[in-house]
């Protein structure tokens, strides 16, 4: 699989070869389950065929059972300057359900242990809307991860989809979901506990202490062009979307044989406006208003939909741009769909 993903970084370098790049993400599945030998091969090809801004910012996803004092210090030396932690919870009955394999106790070292071993940015994974959380306890995972004075936090919704072991145990009768008015006020405390602590919420599902956005997931969300490398692996480029395939061997196969391992899709005029209010409205900076009447003009439809929505402290308009207020982040899919050109 690595020298598939070597090869096909090899092949891609053309894609970006007038960009240098401020962020590499190794994320998707557990890459902190790689071997150091294995890493340092995807080092080698990413230096080898792309310009790398010296200031870049190089992520690994690492679960916290992998964190160990070798796998950190190795990391290290290979190029890493950035951890993102997947915690989720730090009650142990969370993890079984959820099949972590880490425990609550190691949820609570693995940053500590980052931290000594030199990893200054960090960023950890919480999610809220878990079967049986209450406040009090949503509270104290919220204060324990500001406690270990982390620069990035990202704290996502429970969704429970079909055909999963989760969806079973719900519908079985298992495990109670909790309810939208739960979820609702879990992310509404989350917002507010976490700008008293002094993290901003820059986008909905991430907070930073002042100037500590994560450059991968800033560039995502302001539409820059990005690379995907690997099985499922996703790639944007402004003007379409490109979607390597899921089935590894069938990648593997295809890459080794020179063939046709992704699909693609060419973004229409309404699709770019429709994208840019998706991801834009999840923002601190919100959608400009002139970019997206570069790409279709505004309809009188489009300007009374926004005024009704800023009426009811949903949105709010300044400088040219439009911004979802803390009410309207409650159902931010729903005012972006209001507001697509259909």
């Amino acid at each position: 699989m690595i020298t598939a993903m070597c090869l096909e970084l090899s092949s891609r370098a053309a894609e970006l070869h007038l960009e240098t790049i401020d962020s590499v993400y190794f994320g998707g599945g557990t890459p902190s389950l790689l071997k150091e030998n294995e890493l340092e091969q995807l080092f080698y090809a990413i230096r080898k065929h792309y310009s790398l801004n010296e200031n870049i910012e190089i992520t690994l996803e690492a679960n916290p059972d992998d964190i160990k004092v070798n796998s950190l210090r190795s990391w290290k030396k290979l190029g890493f300057n950035r951890l993102s932690i997947g915690i989720q919870s730090f009650r142990e009955k969370d993890l079984k359900w959820m099949n972590r394999a880490h425990t609550a106790e190691e949820a609570k070292n693995c940053v500590q242990l980052a931290q000594k071993e030199g990893f200054d940015a960090l960023s950890v994974d919480l999610i809220y809307g878990l079967p049986e959380l209450d406040m009090e306890t949503w509270k104290n995972h919220i204060n324990s991860v500001a406690s270990f004075g982390v620069d990035h936090i990202s704290a996502y919704c429970l969704t429970i989809e079909e055909k999963t072991i989760l969806y079973k145990r719900v519908k079985d009768g298992d495990l109670i979901p909790s309810t939208e008015d739960e979820q609702s006020l879990q992310f509404e405390f989350l917002r507010s506990e976490l700008q008293k602590l002094g993290y901003l919420p820059y986008e909905i599902s991430n907070f930073c202490k002042p100037g500590k956005e994560a450059k991968h997931n800033s560039s995502y969300w302001k539409g820059v062009n990005y690379l995907g490398i690997g099985p499922s692996a996703h790639s944007y480029n402004g003007i379409s979307r490109r979607y390597n395939i899921a089935n590894n061997q069938r990648y593997l196969k295809l890459i080794r044989e020179e063939k046709k391992y992704f699909e693609e899709e060419v973004l229409s005029d309404k699709d770019r406006f429709n994208e840019l209010l998706m991801t834009g409205l999840r923002t601190s900076w919100g959608v400009n208003l002139e970019q997206l009447n570069n790409i279709l003009h505004l309809t009188a439809s489009f300007k009374e939909r926004v005024t009704s929505f800023i009426d009811r402290n949903l949105m709010e308009q300044k400088n040219g741009s439009i911004f979802l207020t803390n009410e309207g982040c409650l159902i931010a899919d729903y005012l972006a769909s209001e507001l697509f050109d259909i």
